[in-house]
């Protein structure tokens, strides 16, 4: 099965971050890439969300864990068997497969055991052939009829429910077959008797005279009219096999069903379980077919076997707008990193295995280098994706004014604000004003909704920022927002935990940020409260606020 392929942005994915991802993939499926999908790890912003529905486009997919699980693992084109399927019936499916074990289901589609090969042979041919274990059989008269082929229109119609049976080969003389059918009367056994015989028409009375259970009359022979009439009277079934007595025996055997024989003791591993925190386990299992279910369920979703775990397929990312471990997706670390396209420093752990295409430009957005892209192939995004690109160009250089903007960002809007059919401006005054978090969301949602993890000189940073049009709503809502920021400080441990408020209209700043004191007092800004500081003219993350925050660690150290 081929992996998907996700173009992913950061957590908590701002608007950049979300748009570049739906650009990118369009431009990969342009290109002739297939099995691409956007994507996103984190919730889409209140504005975004309205560029999305005037786009007329849907979120990307909410992707929040790429490590390979047994779902992404498992076979889906599965060969099993029903509970009640017969022996016969397994053992042809088996081998029309090339398989040696199945799991078993129920009539729901839930795995209730596994059934190997070996199983069948076992019982078939038991290990310990004392005669007991060969001739008794349990399976209902109806399933022996149809796994034979027989006719049954000799006696009374055979019944449905399963039996305990004991097979018994008339082929000896008349006296000795006598003397077992004595014999099983006296012992109160006669009623579960089958006997099989060929055309041997004294053996046929002398079995429904005895009152045996059941008559399988072989090689295709059928009884006497009186026989059978005797056979209706005294209600033992007849049932008349055109096969041989030796192959009618052994078919006999094989209409025992399914649900009697099979191994409930195996391991079955939940679609959602993560194949990293497993191998151990089936490695040292002697199981060698493992079932996945629906997580909750038993449902049966695929099959793995041990030979999977050897290099199980990783899933593909596109990394766009961060190049860091500590901003990516949950299990990037056991994906399979194809690209990595973003307009941020070089820095962090993010390691692959594999040589990949790396596009780091000094631009203001990611959006820009995906515009670029489809320009350098002479292709243009349609309508929709160029207006998301659009709205990730115009987040993250403040249409145009923030001290990231290149020529290069320029350029790009213009011609995506063509191809979109919208005023650049007049999109940008419009994107802006809309959703506001200071008014519409909690708490938590602003502090989250653009937030980054940094590690600098072991120095753990989270930086938030929000752009609104005025800092209207930021003094009623100052002190559950530092409660926030403090919670995130405590869970995470973080040397500084900071939020940027920015009027994108005056270009000014609030930072609001909670750390360790000796970090605070370095920080370049005028400190108006104990966790309030202005920043006039402070707008870019990227450019301005991180570097501060960078020195003030560099001082502290000094």
């Amino acid at each position: 099965m081929t992996p998907p392929w996700y173009v992913l942005g950061h957590r908590n994915p701002d608007a950049d971050a979300i748009c570049a991802a739906i650009g990118h993939a369009a431009y990969l499926l342009a290109t002739g890439e297939t099995d691409v999908v956007a994507a996103r790890c984190g919730e889409v912003p209140p504005r975004v969300k309205l560029v999305l529905e005037q786009a007329g486009l849907p979120a990307p997919l909410l992707v929040d864990d790429v490590r390979p699980t047994a779902g992404s693992i498992c076979r889906k084109s599965v060969v099993a068997v029903r509970q009640d399927d017969t022996f016969l019936m397994a053992y042809r499916l088996m081998v029309d497969h090339s398989v040696r074990a199945v799991p078993v289901l129920n009539n729901g589609g839930e795995v209730r055991g596994l059934l190997h090969f070996l199983d069948l042979l076992q019982l078939l041919l038991p290990p310990a052939t004392d005669g007991g274990n060969v001739k008794r059989l349990h399976a209902s008269l109806e399933n022996i009829g149809a796994t034979l082929g027989a006719s049954d229109d000799c006696g009374a119609p055979p019944p449905t429910e399963e039996e305990d049976l004991i097979m018994m080969v008339g082929a000896s003389s008349q006296n000795t077959v006598g003397q077992r059918l004595e014999a099983a009367r006296e012992e109160g056994s006669i009623g579960q008797y089958l006997v099989i015989c060929g055309d041997r028409p004294f053996v046929c009375r002398q079995a429904i005279e005895y009152g045996t259970r059941a008559l399988i009359v072989t090689s295709g022979y059928r009884p006497d009219p009186e026989i059978a009439e005797q056979a209706r009277e005294k209600g033992v079934i007849i049932l008349c096999s055109p096969h041989d007595t030796a192959t009618t025996v052994k078919l006999a055997l094989c209409a025992r069903k399914v649900r009697n024989i099979i191994n409930d003791d195996f391991t079955a591993l939940a679609s959602n379980q993560v194949v990293s925190r497993f191998t151990r386990k089936v490695a040292a299992s002697s199981q060698n077919l493992f079932p996945v279910v629906e997580a909750g369920t038993r449902r049966l979703l695929g099959v793995f076997s041990k030979s999977d775990l050897v290099d199980p397929p990783r899933t593909r990312l596109s990394l766009v707008d961060h190049n860091e471990f500590s901003q990516a997706v949950q299990g990037v670390e056991e994906a399979k990193v194809v690209e990595i396209l973003d307009h941020h420093r070089l820095s962090g752990d993010l390691v692959t295995r594999d040589p990949v295409r790396f596009i780091n430009e000094p631009v203001g957005s990611s959006s820009t280098i995906v515009a670029r892209r489809f320009r350098e192939k002479g292709l243009e995004p349609d309508p929709a994706v160029a207006l998301c690109l659009c709205a990730g160009l115009v987040s993250d250089t403040l249409n145009l004014t923030s001290p990231t903007t290149t020529e290069v960002d320029g350029q790009m809007l213009s011609w995506l604000s063509g191809l979109a059919g919208v005023d650049a401006d007049q999109f940008a005054e419009g994107f802006f004003a809309s959703g506001s978090l200071l008014l519409h969301a909690d708490a938590k949602a602003i502090v989250g909704t653009d937030r980054k993890e940094f590690n600098e000189d072991e120095v753990c940073l989270s930086l938030s920022q929000v752009e609104e049009t005025s800092f209207k709503g930021l003094a009623e809502r100052k002190e559950e927002l530092l409660e926030e920021l403090a919670r995130l400080r405590h869970e995470n441990e973080y040397g500084i935990c900071a939020l940027l408020v920015t009027d994108i209209r005056r270009h000014d700043s609030v930072l609001l940020a909670v750390g360790l004191e000796p970090l605070l007092c370095k920080l370049p800004f005028s400190r108006t409260g104990v966790n309030e500081f202005s920043a006039p003219g402070i707008v870019s993350r990227k450019k301005q606020l991180f570097p501060a925050v960078c020195e003030a660690i560099r001082l502290r150290v000094e």
